[in-house]
């Protein structure tokens, strides 16, 4: 007999299915009565629920904490790192790019850009193009006769800086006429 899983064979893994908690079968199963609800109140009605963060009508806690300072999360850039020892693994020549190391399978996912790391050995003559290096990959770059050229970093706009606001918002003042 074949172990193969077919469709008229197939199973869901060891507990992976669950069975359904019966309510309201009575007292003595633990679930009886109230169904878990408790005694009355807004969570045991049906449909009854508060939302995340509601504290009855009192002023809640997110609220009531000062909001100071600055974060910088939506304008950060975010390099995805690459060491020096998995390039030494590639056999790709020529010029290596963001392209090159996405295709190797080196870069995955959503990055700004690519940064090198000097983490490794290094003997290989690469020309790389990517947006960021470290000092010890690009000592370890040169030593070996490779070159590296660094792309134009992505950079973002000045959104509502104090002088973008300054020029765009207020109307020139004229000068007074002198008498």
């Amino acid at each position: 007999m074949s172990s193969s899983i077919r469709l008229h064979n197939s199973k869901p893994r060891p507990g992976a299915r669950h069975r359904v908690k019966r309510l309201g079968c009575g007292e003595s199963s633990g679930h009886g009565k109230t169904s878990g609800k408790g005694h009355k109140g807004q969570k045991a009605r049906s449909g009854g629920s508060i939302r995340l963060g509601f504290e009855g009508g009192q002023m809640p806690l997110i609220r009531r904490i000062p909001k100071r300072g600055f974060n910088n999360t939506a304008f950060k850039i975010t390099y995805a790192p690459v060491n020096l020892g998995d390039l030494e693994k590639l056999s790709v020549s020529g010029v290596i790019d963001e392209k090159a190391l996405r295709e190797a399978g080196l870069v995955n996912g959503r990055w700004d850009g690519v940064k090198i790391l000097g983490s490794g050995d290094f003997t290989k003559k690469l020309s790389l193009k990517v947006d960021a290096i470290s000092a010890s990959a690009r000592e370890k770059i040169e030593k070996a006769g490779g070159s590296i050229e660094i792309v134009a970093v992505k950079t973002y706009p000045a959104r509502n800086s104090a002088k973008v606001l300054a020029k765009t918002s207020k109307p020139a003042k004229k000068p007074a006429a002198k008498a």
